[in-house]
């Protein structure tokens, strides 16, 4: 690990691995000082307590290594007692239902990120790979109820008219906290660099994804293809605005991904990823250290890097949620 990987504040935006001892070991190893964990995708109100509750517990279990992430000063204590923040993250808003009370009571008990739409249309708006219709009436109101309660809006699966329409209603900084850029590789998933320019603009945050079928060379990927594409973004929506957000998936088996590509209508599918490989040399969360020396042999400057690999999360964060 390279000393400045060491010295830094580390912040992953998006990891939605399989939850045990052994990822958050690999996540210790590989130095994150705090990471967007997904515990709520698909699951409506009572199934999302319920996996709230199980990481709770996975969090006391591993209390040598782990501790819950309410506030951005969290991520800094975290950081200062060698261990690694859980930020409970939603990848959909599907577990808000449609009663609005719901959100406060998510924030209540720890939720920091909700995504919008996870690829397809919901009570809220419209996720990437439908006919987008924009920000439903009542996904304003849960916009402005996000704001009030502190918790940061993620736009990454979200279709480009919702999430303009978002972007546009939030008077807090939104984020699209993990994607890549439809300028290297075109995917209904990747941001133009008309979009990821908008978001900056308003004062939100991009995040920059590692997932194999989004990058330029996907499966011939190396760690250097990803310095790459956190440069393209930068150097779109600034080096004040990026971060990584790799959306690491360890663990998991085929059917997971055949799960969380389902759509509305039994035995839907939206989209095959196909074969899921992350880069060389960051293959597992373990290696993420190897982001930062590619970053360096990439002749970045050591100030370029803290902020990208965390110190912009958490001025985002600190934003969002207060102290």
């Amino acid at each position: 690990m390279s000393a400045l990987h060491d010295k830094s504040l580390v912040i992953d935006g998006l990891i939605i691995s399989k939850w045990d001892r052994s990822v958050f070991e690999d996540m210790r190893k590989g130095g994150i000082s705090a990471a967007n964990c997904t515990v709520s995708v698909w699951e409506g109100f009572q199934a999302t307590v319920d996996n709230i509750a199980i990481m709770k517990r996975e969090i006391r279990d591993n209390a040598d290594i782990l501790t819950l992430i309410r506030s951005a000063d969290d991520i800094v204590r975290a950081k200062e007692d060698g261990k690694t923040g859980i930020i409970l993250g939603f990848q959909n808003a599907a577990a808000f239902e449609d009663n609005l009370g719901y959100v406060e009571a998510f924030a209540d008990q720890g939720v920091r990120v909700v995504q919008l739409c996870y690829n397809t249309q919901n009570l809220i708006g419209t996720g990437c790979y439908e006919r987008d219709g924009g920000l439903s009436g009542y996904g304003r109101e849960v916009v402005a109820e996000m704001n009030r309660v502190g918790i940061l809006i993620d736009l990454s699966h979200v279709g480009a008219k919702t999430s303009e329409e978002t972007i546009l209603e939030s008077k807090k900084p939104v984020t699209y906290s993990h994607c890549l850029p439809s300028g290297l590789k075109a995917h209904p998933r990747n941001k133009s660099d008309e979009q990821l320019k908008f978001i900056a603009d308003h004062g939100g945050f991009v995040g920059v994804t590692m997932f194999p079928p989004f990058l330029k060379r996907g499966t011939e990927a190396t760690v250097d293809d990803y310095v790459e594409a956190i440069d393209y973004v930068a150097n779109i929506v600034g080096e004040d605005n990026v971060g990584v957000g790799t959306d690491f998936t360890q663990g998991y088996d085929r059917a997971f991904f055949d799960w969380i590509t389902h759509d509305k209508g039994r035995h839907r599918r939206l989209t095959d990823f196909g074969t899921v490989l992350n880069p060389e040399g960051i293959r597992t969360i373990g290696e993420w250290p190897n982001l930062t020396t590619a970053m360096e042999k990439a002749d970045w400057s050591a100030s370029r890097i803290e902020k990208i690999i965390g110190g912009n999360w958490l001025r985002t964060f600190r934003t969002v949620w207060g102290a």
